[in-house]
């Protein structure tokens, strides 16, 4: 999901101001599409509030969630490197998204001036790099039931923030979302996701999941 040290806050205070200032305040609703797959990419998004679905369309022509991005996260990265790049997968909001947005014009404006603003871009780079090849090691070596309940308490972390960090996680995703996360079909999620249910570890109910106990999830996860 995020790193618990969000990659702008990486940046020196000269570079994070610069970036701040050159980016343009976004705001979203619920539902609303930031940008769509095959899209010319002519921009960086940072979320500043709220939760985007990254989502891209499958070969059978179903759509997927790659993962869901909390305040810090950054995306639509790859359409600073290639002017004529086109947007690789879909961004929508699951609830009220602000995002600060970072033309590729003024971008390239702050990497001449502000070498910084370069690592930071090779960061977010390698930090994409880094999920996806975890991602790809779990589904080889990790059975289907154990990456849903991973990815059930990654979600949890992330919607920690709206809930103040209370004890019960609601999560405003679907079984579609979840399924395309751990990379599994959405019975297999129903299924677990109802074990986990009868054993005491998650409330169900349309489009929420509500982690009750999490210590006990996460014993199921193996995390």
């Amino acid at each position: 999901m995020t790193e618990t040290d969000p990659l702008f806050d990486r940046l020196p205070d000269e570079e994070r101001r610069a970036l701040r200032a050159a980016a343009r305040r976004r705001r979203f609703a619920r539902g609303d599409t930031i940008f769509y797959e095959g899209d010319l990419g002519d921009s960086l998004h940072i979320v500043d509030k709220g939760h985007v679905a990254i989502r891209i369309s499958t070969p059978l022509g179903d759509t997927a969630t790659l993962t869901v991005l909390v305040p810090g996260d950054s995306f639509g990265e790859q359409a600073l490197l290639d002017p004529a790049s086109r947007r690789t997968a879909s961004a929508v909001c699951l609830g009220a998204v602000e995002t600060l947005a970072v033309g590729q014009r003024d971008f390239d404006d702050l990497r001449g001036r502000l070498p910084a603003v370069d690592r930071f871009l090779v960061d977010v780079l390698a930090a994409q790099v880094r999920r996806l090849s975890a991602m790809l090691l779990e589904s080889l070596h990790v059975d289907a039931d154990t990456r849903i309940y991973r990815r059930v308490l990654t979600l949890a972390e992330a919607f920690d923030a709206d809930d103040n960090g209370g004890e019960h996680s609601a999560i405003t995703v679907t079984q579609d979302d979840i399924a395309g996360m751990a990379g599994t079909t959405r019975p297999t999620v129903n299924k677990a996701l109802k074990s986990a249910e009868e054993l005491g570890m998650v409330s169900l109910s349309r489009g929420r999941i509500t982690v009750t106990d999490r210590a006990a999830l996460s014993r199921k996860a193996r995390v």
